[in-house]
């Protein structure tokens, strides 16, 4: 018998459609305008002076010592690290606790729960920033850390939620179960069986909202004080009082912030998996 010869199937060629053409022309306009603004501040905080030339007449670093002391850059740190440490902590030890109640438990309103967790991280902070500081000030937390820190948990406790919610329930219940059986109180279950399979959660919260805190301006802006302020708010000033100090200045403390914020993006893509930050709702049983 002589074995048939399968004809081989013809390649497909890759053919760029006009609106392929467009759509990658405007990305890549895009990334040459971004990468063109931020090479211009970086270049412009190591200048000498730049005037119609296409580089600084001479390179320095005394920009950023002097956006050091002006600014006051040692205490603004300080502040925005307490700031996002305090977030963090208590956004954790709130949101995780929430979370195992709504991966655990199915309620009628179940969805309009998530729904309202969803609605501080989809609308723009400004939208209730505005009404959530006027609160603080009449109780005298506004103007102040704790006011600054009361608004960045509004959003932060349901980021956490949200978070831990799908870590949670890829926990199978029968192993907290098992524990009950083997005479296992709650506190144990918590602290020896669930905190360990929920490491990667915890710290991919943590590292999210930290980011997230030393990010957000609007809450920040709206409930700080003089002695309160995180390096995103002191940047914001600096760049409107400009006309009084050198710009070079100015474009230091940019770069410190960018770098800052690189950062720490760079370490959350290191710990966290974003396919895991999506929630899914547990179907009822029937």
């Amino acid at each position: 018998m002589t074995a048939t010869a399968v004809p081989a199937k013809p390649r497909r060629s890759l053919k760029a459609t006009p609106t392929a053409w467009v759509i990658w022309a405007a990305v890549v306009f895009f990334f040459i305008n971004l990468a063109g603004i931020v090479g211009s501040v970086l270049v412009s905080s190591f200048g000498k002076s730049w005037f119609d030339t296409w580089l600084p007449s001479g390179f320095t670093t005394q920009w950023y010592g002097d956006a050091w002391r002006e600014f006051g850059l040692l205490q603004v740190v300080t502040v925005t690290l307490l700031v996002s440490a305090l977030v963090v902590i208590l956004s954790v030890l709130i949101g995780a606790p929430a979370a195992y109640v709504l991966a655990r438990q199915n309620f009628p309103a179940k969805r309009l729960v998530y729904l309202t967790f969803l609605l501080p991280i989809l609308m723009p902070p400004i939208t209730y920033g505005i009404p959530l500081a006027t609160v603080l000030y009449k109780f005298g937390f506004a103007g102040h850390l704790s006011g600054v820190v009361l608004a960045n948990l509004v959003p932060s406790v349901p980021f956490v939620i949200l978070t831990m919610t799908p870590f949670i329930e890829q926990v199978d219940p029968r192993v907290e179960s098992a524990a009950r059986m083997l005479g296992a109180g709650t506190r144990a279950i918590f602290l020896k069986i669930l905190a360990p399979l929920l490491v990667p959660g915890l710290l991919a919260s943590a590292i999210l909202v930290l980011v997230r805190t030393v990010g957000m301006f609007e809450l920040t802006f709206l409930t700080a004080g003089p002695d309160s302020q995180t390096l995103v708010v002191a940047l914001y000033y600096s760049m409107s009082a400009a006309g009084i100090r050198a710009q070079q200045s100015v474009d230091a403390m940019a770069v410190i912030y960018t770098s800052m914020m690189l950062v720490l993006l760079v370490v959350a893509l290191r710990f966290v998996n974003p396919t895991q930050l999506v929630a899914r709702v547990k179907e009822e049983p029937e």
